[in-house]
Parts: structure tokens; sequence; C-alpha cells
């Protein structure tokens, strides 16, 4: 039986990849998320469209 690839290639394709920088993100608190996808999902949606 083979092997399914040699460890010479290992790693390859991450190495070539470029580094990206991180994005910032702001974490919020669970209650001010919860908030947040409330009026998305509820307040935006039922409100009267012209």
């Amino acid at each position: 039986m083979g092997t399914h690839g040699s460890m010479t290639k290992a790693g390859k394709v991450r190495k070539q990849t470029p580094k990206l920088p991180a994005k910032n993100r702001k974490n919020y608190p669970p209650r001010l998320k919860n908030r947040l996808k409330y009026e998305v999902r509820i307040e935006k949606v039922a409100s009267p469209r012209a």
C-alpha cells in the first residue's frame, strides 16, 4: 500500500499563502448583541414600507 502524500510536501500551500493582517472586531456583551439582533430581525422588518 502507498501513502496518501509525502511528508516533503506537507504545508506547501499554507506556506505560499500571504499573511493577511487580522481584522479589528468589536466584541459586544451578549445582552447588547441580542438587542442588536432583535432590532435587525423585528423592528426594521416590521416598519411600514413606503
